[in-house]
């Protein structure tokens, strides 16, 4: 009886152990194991790009307007289609920002590229699959050897904050912004995904294209420090042509698209909840195995609060993958620039000739709601135990057996379509997702 009490209170305090040890580490504290963000060697386009110039693979032509920005863009294969301008003095550059020298943002599926008229440097982010995202500039110097530079701490202050769930990531956010592109914080900010109303949408950035009746805040400059709501934001609606607010010709596009935009917000988060899922899944991982060792526990055994943190990680990334929670479109948007087309070229397509970048842009932003961020490198990346669970809770809502609220917006026709793009499209899927949904629900 003795030997059975003992063995109960040991099993208490095993289990009290692995609550303190996994709420120590859901605090994200990227720096220590297993993560160790600051001294972990980067793959990600920019430490790749720098391998080539070192290796004298490549060379960056410099352009006298511009910089090295155009011969950058060409090498990471980033669009200037994507460009979007922003004049919120709310970045590393800050004194070069301003309503009429906006900072111009570029970006494909796994790099953001930012530019400032006259800046003393480019600014790079750029998804890392084990770090997340990874910060840079790049003098705006002309050099034999351009050289990105890495940076942590000013760029973390802001992109690894409760805004982006603690971890190293991507912000974006709306807000008032007056004459001199200052925000006017008392009004309040918003930080945007494909969650939030249009109305909250695009302050402090010019947007370029059409949307009918619909609202948002974009090509607002406001006056004072005390704005009254709702504010009337009749002249920035259905904005083609920004000539008349700013110099368009000191960038590469006129164009500010609303549709680049609206992937830009999707990505961000996406790109964030993906970097969560994998650093909370290794972080639970390392410190099970930690316990399972200090209480003389075999390898590898699985203790549930391990589990229950993989799979909240997990389901939320599931829901942002399916839109669940997307705020509703009311009327059709077009974009003025290429961006659009460019965007959904890039494939891949079923032998339907369907694709998850295919735009619908009248009810919602994608035609078939599930992230092209899913044939992601990151996303490929994931540790095992997170992507074994994300597949089987996407299976479960895309079969059907998942009619939860969560995916309600899901149409039986929706599910079916995704489950059969990615089953032709995705590499790696688990053998369960090339049965019949009538007769396999994974477990």
């Amino acid at each position: 009886m003795l030997g059975s009490l003992v063995s109960r209170w040991k099993r208490l305090l095993a289990v009290l152990a692995v609550s303190l040890v996994c709420g120590w580490a859901s605090g994200q504290d990227f720096e220590r194991e297993p993560i160790n963000y600051g001294t972990a060697s980067e793959d990600n386009p920019v430490s790749q790009l720098q391998a080539r110039l070192d290796s004298g693979e490549t060379k960056l032509t410099f352009d006298d307007r511009v910089g090295y920005l155009k011969a950058v863009l060409h090498e990471l294969g980033v669009s200037e289609s994507s460009q979007m301008l922003v004049f919120s003095k709310t970045s590393l550059q800050r004194h070069r920002i301003a309503p009429n020298t906006p900072r111009a943002i570029y970006f494909n599926d796994d790099l953001y590229v930012g530019f400032c008229q006259h800046g003393d440097v480019a600014e790079f982010s750029a998804v890392d699959p084990q770090l997340g995202t990874v910060f840079y500039t790049l003098d705006q110097e002309q050099t034999d050897k351009p050289r990105f530079t890495r940076q942590n701490d000013n760029c973390l202050l802001c992109h690894a904050s409760t805004q982006t769930r603690s971890i190293p990531g991507h912000l974006v956010r709306s807000v008032y912004v007056d004459q001199a592109g200052f925000p006017v914080f008392a009004m309040g900010t918003h930080r945007i995904d494909h969650t939030s109303p249009l109305a909250k949408r695009w302050g402090g950035w010019y947007v370029t294209g059409t949307h009918g009746e619909q609202t948002h805040l974009g090509n607002l400059i406001v006056s004072g420090k005390q704005v009254r709501e709702p504010v009337d934001n009749t002249s920035g609606h259905n904005v083609i042509d920004l000539r008349s607010r700013l110099e368009t010709s000191a960038y590469l596009t006129p164009h500010s698209d609303l549709v680049a935009l609206m992937v830009l917000e999707h990505q961000a988060e996406t790109h964030n909840l993906i970097t969560r899922a994998n650093f909370t899944t290794r972080e639970a991982l390392h410190a099970e195995s930690r316990l399972n060792k200090d209480l003389n526990e075999p390898d590898g055994h699985r203790w549930q609060s391990t589990t229950t943190r993989i799979q909240s990680a997990g389901n939320e990334l599931v829901k942002f993958l399916l839109f669940s929670g997307e705020a509703p479109l009311t009327a059709k948007l077009h974009g003025t620039s290429s961006f659009a087309d460019e965007f959904a070229a890039r494939g891949p397509r079923d032998a339907q000739q369907r694709s998850l970048r295919d735009f619908d842009l009248e009810r919602r932003l994608f035609k078939y709601p599930c992230s092209y961020l899913i044939y992601s490198r990151s996303f490929d990346a994931l540790p095992r135990e997170s992507k074994d669970f994300v597949y089987r809770r996407l299976w479960e809502v895309l079969s059907g057996a998942d009619q939860t609220k969560d995916f309600a917006h899901l149409s039986i026709t929706d599910r079916t379509a995704i489950r059969e793009i990615l089953t032709a499209t995705k590499p790696g899927l688990p053998d369960y997702w090339k049965s019949s949904p009538a007769t396999t629900t994974p477990r």
